[in-house]
């Protein structure tokens, strides 16, 4: 799978799609916790 078919939810639920940022410099935080 590539970066830009990915899917990721905001905070208020609604779905971003990865590819709307073809082109620019992307800064993926990962801020899991249990």
């Amino acid at each position: 799978m590539k970066f830009y078919e990915l899917e990721a939810k905001k905070m208020n639920g609604q779905v971003v799609k990865m590819d709307q940022y073809k082109g620019r410099v992307v800064l993926v935080v990962n801020t899991a916790s249990k």
